[in-house]
């Protein structure tokens, strides 16, 4: 399933959610979160579970152009199906069985996160990632924003490229006047943005202003549910666990997509890192032996 075909039911959810009645958002939400397990539901289990009366779940069906709820249930069932990929292996991984009691927190830690970073790697992500890579080559600035916990990846992701890239502005560090600043990009201006559960009013609202001046926006998230997912251009998914708070996927990314535009541009990135690692021992910053 690709976020951006939009033939697929998920698409088609993701698109027309935000002009549904409030509960029938409610249920589109549960759904995007919960779409893998989807196909193996009643229409009654699933009204339960998103709390949501039968009607709802039918009023929403007929808006998606279904007639019955096993039409749709088939069809969200066909999309969570995995690609046949090398990474199809990541629906392999099971819950880590303890041994003797729980686990020692730093194995725990150690071992969720390398499921999450497992999980995270899809056909999805590969296929996104590059459309990301291609804005940001095209663009002729990239503004970042983030905020509560993840304006520290906001902020990680300008340090690393701001190594040898200059063409960076960071909007996390006032979002009193964030909106003033989006007032002021230009078109070929694109907006990175970190938006994770429990999603700011402040985060949405500033990137509903960019989409309406004409800037692409890049979404890095957590659930296809997020409520500016319809806004983004692009749109790069990370896992989240229920069990522990993690930004190692995100932070993985962040690499990824700074090592790949460094590698675009290796020629002038290595020069400028060069001319940095020289400056900073001179200056003695850094220790030297």
């Amino acid at each position: 399933m690709t976020l951006d075909n939009p033939r697929t039911t998920i698409s088609k959810i993701i698109e027309i959610k935000e002009s549904l009645p409030k509960k029938q958002r409610k249920l589109c939400d549960y759904i995007l979160k919960n779409y893998q397990s989807i196909g193996l539901i009643t229409i009654k289990e699933l009204a339960s579970n998103a709390e949501v009366g039968i009607s709802t779940v039918m009023r929403t069906i007929n808006a998606l152009g279904y007639e019955n709820f096993n039409d749709l249930r088939k069809d969200i069932y066909d999309e969570s199906l995995p690609s046949d990929s090398v990474w199809t292996l990541k629906n392999s991984i099971t819950d880590i069985q303890k041994e003797g009691g729980r686990a020692p927190t730093l194995v725990q830690v150690w071992k969720e996160s390398v499921n999450l970073l497992n999980k995270t790697l899809d056909s999805d992500l590969m296929e996104n990632f590059e459309i990301v890579i291609d804005y940001i080559e095209k663009s002729s600035q990239i503004n970042i924003l983030g905020t509560r916990p993840y304006k520290a990846t906001a902020l990680y992701f300008e340090q690393l490229l701001g190594e040898f890239y200059s063409k960076i502005r960071q909007l996390s560090n006032d979002t009193e006047v964030i909106y003033d600043r989006i007032l002021q990009l230009e078109k070929d201006e694109i907006l990175v943005v970190f938006a994770f559960e429990p999603y700011t009013n402040r985060i949405i609202e500033a990137v509903k202003l960019a989409y309406e001046l004409g800037n692409k926006i890049i979404l890095i998230t957590d659930y296809i549910s997020c409520p500016i997912i319809s806004y983004a251009s692009a749109t790069l998914k990370v896992e989240v666990s229920k069990e522990q708070f993690s930004v190692v996927p995100t932070i993985a990314l962040i690499e990824a997509l700074v090592i790949e535009i460094g590698k675009r541009s290796s020629e002038e990135s290595i020069q400028k890192l060069k001319r940095l690692e020289k400056t900073l021992r001179e200056k003695n910053v850094i220790f030297s032996y």
